[in-house]
């Protein structure tokens, strides 16, 4: 499980993400509202481990020192499509971004995936010669979550305001339902939204929901840990 306490990310003018409290279980998904694309994507990496809080935790399973719990939740958790960060790049084909994501794969998982193989065997052989940039919505999310996946150490699928794409909730919603709800690997889902869709009534939470942690500050991370937390 995924737990967030009194979690904050500071920026140049002030807190991009006041504290924030939230849990995400295995088998449900967990949508967290937040106001603007800079805090909705600070959360996402905080929240994946991409970035170490400045104050507050987050952490998966049983909690331990900053420096493991930042490791264990960047073992865990994958980080799908955040603006400037690790969305497709505008120049990438669908066969190339399934290349270049492969190929960042753990060593141990990375030989026995072949790039064609992988468009095939996941049905996107149909869209392969297409910007990845240009597909629909719909697709953008089935790609880029499973391209995710391919990791089987994923625990945990932070993605980063999907309704960007589209005002229609049908476009990324039922998509992360079915991955949180999958019998065969039990994941958490988190979606960092604008919006909660109307009539959602599963996890939610809101982007500076909690009182300032007590106790929890991250000071004890070196700074190149921290450096690290940001890629």
């Amino acid at each position: 499980m995924l737990s967030v306490r009194g979690l904050t990310v500071v920026g140049r003018h002030g807190d991009l993400v006041p504290p924030t409290s939230f849990d995400a279980r295995p088998g449900r998904l967990t949508l967290v509202r937040g106001d603007g694309q800079d805090e909705r994507t600070a959360l996402a990496l905080a929240a994946s481990g991409r970035y170490a809080p400045n104050s507050g935790t987050a952490v998966w399973g049983a909690p331990s020192t900053a420096r493991k719990d930042l490791r264990a939740l960047r073992r865990a958790a994958a980080l799908v499509d955040s603006p400037g960060i690790n969305e497709a790049e505008l120049h990438l084909s669908v066969r190339d971004l399934v290349a270049e994501d492969l190929a960042l794969l753990p060593r141990r998982h990375r030989g026995a995936t072949d790039p064609t193989a992988w468009l095939t065997v996941h049905a996107f052989e149909d869209v392969a010669g297409e910007w990845a940039r240009s597909l629909p919505p719909h697709r953008r999310v089935e790609l880029l979550t499973e391209l995710a996946l391919a990791d089987p150490a994923v625990r945990l699928l932070v993605v980063d305001s999907p309704d960007r794409h589209s005002d229609r909730a049908d476009d990324w919603l039922p998509r992360l339902e079915a991955l949180a709800g999958n019998p065969g690997r039990a994941l958490a889902v988190v979606g960092v939204v604008a919006e909660v869709p109307l009539g959602w009534e599963g996890a939610v939470a809101v982007v500076g929901n909690a009182e300032p942690a007590e106790g929890a500050e991250c000071g004890d991370l070196a700074p190149r840990e921290r450096e690290e937390g940001r890629a």
